[in-house]
């Protein structure tokens, strides 16, 4: 039988729908997006701080409760293997599988933290842990940020620093975590939230102007001499902010997040700062008018992909930070982690009120 020209041209176009149709062959495929991971309830207060991975699969998260846990399955199913109540697990960094480094906030500004040890060590992938010996230099009252700094694949130093509400003092160590030194930086900021190297010689710093948060403007120190110098780059211009954490994707392309904590009504636009000539000037750029939002955490992918954790919500950018949309990444996002997955893409997790996990194809 032949069909009419029109009837013939009805069937193929019938045929191809019932093709889109078919499944395992979907036209648009959705984006790739969020999934919260089985994690313990966590109920002492807004957020979970620490989150650290040494491969796709194999990573550790800690909180206020003094509890880290580990996974081994990309965080399909994670295992308590720490406890130590009475320490604010309030950062974690790994060298590899079995060396890390945690961070304890110190007493005097959570209740129930008694623990006076500012940093810890373990060998042992994260079962035991012991006190960091006391720095030459002096006293780091708590940790709030680590970083690791690596030249050539290998690790050229390790530092420590912090805290919420000050002291400001960071702890460096040139040899691995064997020996450290630390130094006092109150004078220069009244907290320090974050700490990035992005070469040997060029870091940053996270802080506050005063310690008392409601006093303080946010700030941004940079060093060029590895360390042992450090100058204002930024500071906002509004009361009651400090920086929160740091991104750089790119030695020259750098992103911070303003916490406010002012009750003010009218304060309802919240930022982040940026930079694109390696620190020496910063840009803020508006992420939303919302008086609710607490910003915490940040992460770029490139120059311009990247999210900003907060509560009750995160956002993310596709250019660079003008323009933010709602991200579904969970609540109150505190650190976010970036790990290559091979050809396949980048794997992301994020820490907060719980776990989340975002795989994403490269170029994603």
């Amino acid at each position: 039988m032949r069909l009419p020209v029109k009837g013939l041209l009805a069937a193929i176009v019938a045929l191809l729908g019932a093709v889109d149709d078919a499944p395992g062959r979907a036209a648009n495929p959705p984006p790739p997006a969020w999934v919260k991971l089985d994690t313990v309830p966590y109920t002492l207060n807004n957020k979970q701080d620490a989150i650290a991975f040494v491969s796709p699969d194999m990573g550790w998260y800690g909180n206020g409760l003094g509890r880290i846990y580990r996974t081994l399955d990309s965080g399909r199913t994670w295992r308590e293997i720490y406890r130590k109540p009475g320490t604010y697990v309030r950062t974690l960094e790994f060298i590899d599988a079995k060396t890390g480094f945690m961070g304890n906030v110190g007493p005097g500004y959570f209740p129930n933290v008694t623990d006076a040890n500012p940093l810890y060590v373990t060998h042992d992938g994260g079962f035991h842990w012991t006190p960091v010996a006391a720095p030459a230099g002096p006293k780091v009252t708590g940790v709030c940020a680590i970083d690791v700094l690596r030249v050539g694949g290998k690790v050229a130093a390790i530092r420590a620093g912090g805290r919420v509400g000050g002291p400001a003092a960071i702890m460096t160590s040139f040899d691995g975590g064997a020996t450290w030194k630390s130094q006092d930086l109150s004078r220069l900021t009244g907290m320090i939230l974050d700490i990035k190297f992005v070469s040997a010689t060029t870091g940053f710093i996270a802080g506050a102007s005063a310690s008392d948060e409601r006093r303080s403007h946010a700030l941004v120190l940079k060093t060029t001499d590895g360390g042992r110098s450090w100058r204002k780059v930024y500071e906002s211009q509004r009361p009651m902010e400090n920086t929160w954490k740091l991104a750089f994707p790119t030695s020259t392309t750098g992103y911070v997040t303003v916490l406010s904590y002012d009750p003010n009504p009218a304060s309802v636009r919240r930022y982040v700062a940026k930079t694109v000539d390696g620190g020496e000037t910063w840009r803020e750029l508006p992420v939303v008018d919302d008086k609710r939002l607490i910003e915490y955490g940040v992460a770029f992918i490139d120059a311009r992909h990247g999210w900003v954790g907060g509560d009750p919500g995160g956002y993310e950018t596709r250019d660079g930070g003008a323009i933010w949309r709602p991200a579904n990444m969970g609540v109150a996002v505190n650190k976010i982690r970036i790990l290559p997955t091979g050809r396949s893409g980048l794997r992301l997790f994020s820490v907060g009120k719980a776990v989340w996990r975002l795989d994403l194809p490269r170029g994603g």
